[in-house]
């Protein structure tokens, strides 16, 4: 199967260049594809759909007429990123999660990057995920959000944005592992040489994390997973993570607080639970501290936590730090709290809740993506320059109503990688989504989790909305050197202030300590 009709067309191509030559990285796979016999990798990709089934790796979609549980769309060709590139992007995430990492133990403590009206105290305030009660709390090893999903996306400027991070329940780590499982069982020969960096020790990497955060000074604390149930969108990565760490799956009424511990239920009388792994959201943990209405958590949980009995990750009260709002101000945090400038740089992003930039968002809707601050999912976006005049009109309607729910970014023009649709390659928008955990070190898991709009000309990569996957490659160091990324970013430049970064004409200046953004 050959790549000749390819068309990368005006977009950046993980795989070709602008001239339609493989990029250095790729040169090997589109050799490898390209040897393969008529037909060959449709029946490939078929058998790969296969063993999805097979293998029982499904999805939920809440209110899908073709039912709740889907198997998970899967493309056969991988996505490559190059060794240096990738140390780039590590680099960029360590530092990202540090900084963020320290901004919540700021907040539920002393507040400085409010009182030094870095971050506006009434964005905070106004949070929908800041937990007062959670003021003055220290969480075991001082870590408050062990495990985050950082949505990255390339412009067609070829430098890499962060587009959001994800810090109270990132879910999708499970298909990473299990899209690769596939890809050796039904690929095997194309690995041959490409030197791809394995992922497999991720559950054990986890684990060790998990473990670290243990309240209990003992060699082998119980860990659990906490799941809402078998209906919740992510419950099979849930029964999968458990399964892979040799944990218990725990449901909140296999949970029972007394004697001031959390116990676990189990055939042989309780057993003291040492570290929770929530996959339910701060509300919905303990009925008699949050949500009274909630059957999904432990009754007493909070309390517990609070007095150091049992540890939670992430932690509650994280979730301040992936309002969509209070993502603006990452570079200012990392500039605030390290001294340094940012690696990754955002997206540049209006805030709703400033007036002078609502006014600017409503007056530029056609060309602006608007999202609300605390959905996920891809829910609730207006892609402005695919929408009609009646959906900006109530888009405009519900930013005067609420204007602190809302944020707005211009429309990037995502990568895209070449797809197999039917007998064809036809290229497709992609988005990546890496996985960091944090305990007694940072450790960033290569490569992540490439989300793929299968939807010809779509640019929304969530599988809820109708998005698949692809295997990621990190390539080993040994392979290929780099085309010069780290250093290639059009239109960002360096100034005494700060870090000022150009993106589809749209100038953004991230300020430097004691500045708000301008």
């Amino acid at each position: 199967m050959r790549f000749e009709s390819y068309e990368s067309e005006s977009f950046y191509d993980e795989m070709f260049g602008p001239d339609g030559v493989p990029r250095k990285s790729a040169e090997l796979l589109v050799r490898k594809i390209s040897a393969l016999g008529d037909g060959e990798l449709q029946r490939r990709q078929q058998s790969a759909e296969r063993a999805l089934l097979n293998m029982g790796i499904t999805f939920n979609v809440y209110g899908h007429e073709a039912g709740t549980e889907k198997v998970w769309p899967f493309d056969v060709l991988p996505r490559i990123i190059e060794h240096s590139e990738w140390q780039y992007i590590e680099r960029g995430l360590k530092q990202r999660i540090r900084a963020l990492n320290l901004f919540i133990d700021d907040l539920y403590h002393d507040r400085k990057i409010v009182k030094d009206k870095i971050v506006p105290h009434d964005l905070i305030d106004s949070g929908k995920c800041y937990l007062p009660p959670c003021q003055g709390f220290d969480p075991p090893g001082g870590v408050w959000c062990h495990i985050t999903g950082t949505d990255l996306v390339r412009d067609s400027d070829g430098q890499f944005y962060v587009l959001e991070d994800n810090l109270r329940c990132p879910s999708g780590v499970s298909y990473v592992i299990e899209n690769r499982e596939v890809m050796k069982r039904t690929l095997p020969q194309v690995f041959e040489g490409l030197g791809v960096v394995p992922i497999e020790d991720y559950p054990e990497r986890l684990l060790e994390t998990l473990q670290h955060c243990s309240p209990r000074g003992v060699d082998d604390p119980t860990v659990v997973v906490l799941t809402p149930g078998a209906y919740n969108s992510a419950y099979f990565e849930h029964s999968f993570l458990a399964q892979q760490m040799g944990v218990e799956l725990v449901e909140g009424r296999d949970l029972v607080v007394t004697d001031g511990y959390v116990y676990m239920r189990t055939t042989h009388g309780l057993k003291r639970v040492d570290v929770i792994y929530r996959r339910i959201d701060d509300d919905f943990l303990d009925p008699l501290a949050f949500r009274k209405d909630s059957t999904l958590g432990v009754p007493g949980l909070a309390e517990v936590y609070r007095n150091g009995k049992v540890a939670l990750a992430n932690a509650p009260g994280t979730g301040i730090a992936d309002d969509k709002a209070v993502y603006a101000y990452v570079p200012q945090m990392i500039k605030y709290y390290l001294g340094e400038d940012m690696i990754l740089p955002n997206v540049p992003t209006f805030l709703c809740s400033d007036e002078k930039q609502c006014q600017h968002v409503l007056a530029n809707l056609d060309t602006l993506v608007v999202k609300p601050t605390n959905e996920s999912g891809g829910y609730g976006i207006m892609l402005g320059p695919k929408s009609t005049p009646e959906e900006r009109a109530a888009c405009g309607e519900k930013i005067r109503e609420n204007p602190r729910n809302y944020v707005a970014q211009p429309m990037l023009g995502l990568s895209r990688v070449p797809s197999l649709i039917g007998d064809h390659f036809e290229g497709r928008h992609v988005d990546l989504r890496p996985y960091i955990l944090y305990g007694k070190d940072i450790f960033v898991l290569p490569g992540g989790l490439t989300r793929v709009a299968l939807k010809k000309g779509s640019m929304v990569v969530n599988s809820s909305q109708g998005g698949g996957s692809k295997d990621t490659w990190v390539l080993g160091a040994d392979l290929v050197s780099t085309n010069g990324h780290a250093a290639a970013v059009e239109g960002q430049t360096q100034s005494a202030d700060g870090m000022t970064q150009t993106l589809n004409g749209m100038t953004q200046t991230m300020a430097s300590a004691g500045k708000t953004e301008s």
